[in-house]
């Protein structure tokens, strides 16, 4: 059995966008799937995410997959520089100043200095998945994440923000990458 961590971004929930139904497609693998909900707006800091984060420690193990969306990304690049784990899927991710309405209440995840060598070590694979089209994280941001996990970017036309107002109640081509994950 997996486990498989789900991580919101910054004004979100674990309900929102394609977490439900992600969370739902990957019980029926048999896996056991989380989504904490972490304080945001209010209480957003890494320090506090930390705290909600802690007890799930005794879940994670070699076999875990994360999957982090948007400020969800910075936060799982922390958590692995701690846990040894499988495989990490970033979508709309980044670290690092951005300029958008949510810079200010993000900066103790993302201006850290970030421990790229032991992140590359503790995971097994990386799956960066970016929109052509994403109104807050540019696509450059993707591109830095991908240079430094020596990884590529999963490109998608129009994909926006990943969110329910791009249209993404589901995501059917990470559903698939992760079931690969699975059978690995």
């Amino acid at each position: 059995m997996v486990n498989v961590f789900v991580f919101h971004g910054a004004g979100g929930h674990p309900e929102e966008n394609w977490f439900g139904w992600l969370k739902r497609e990957l019980e029926k693998t048999g896996s056991k799937v989380y989504v904490p909900e972490f304080p945001t707006p209010e209480n957003q800091t890494l320090e506090e995410w930390l705290k909600v984060f802690k007890k799930y420690d005794k879940l994670i193990g070699k076999d875990s997959i994360f999957i982090g969306h948007s400020l969800g990304v910075p936060f799982l690049l922390t958590l692995i520089e701690k846990y040894k784990i499988k495989s990490a899927f970033l979508v709309s991710g980044f670290t690092g100043k951005v300029e958008n309405k949510y810079n200010d209440s993000m900066k103790t995840f993302t201006y850290k200095k970030f421990e790229w060598e032991k992140i590359i070590k503790n995971c097994g694979n990386f799956y960066i998945f970016h929109s052509d089209n994403d109104p807050y994280i540019p696509l450059s941001k993707s591109e830095e994440l991908a240079d430094n996990l020596k990884s590529k970017i999963i490109l998608i036309k129009n994909a926006g923000h990943f969110n329910s107002s791009s249209g993404y109640d589901k995501f059917e081509e990470l559903m698939e990458k992760i079931s690969k994950e699975i059978k690995k």
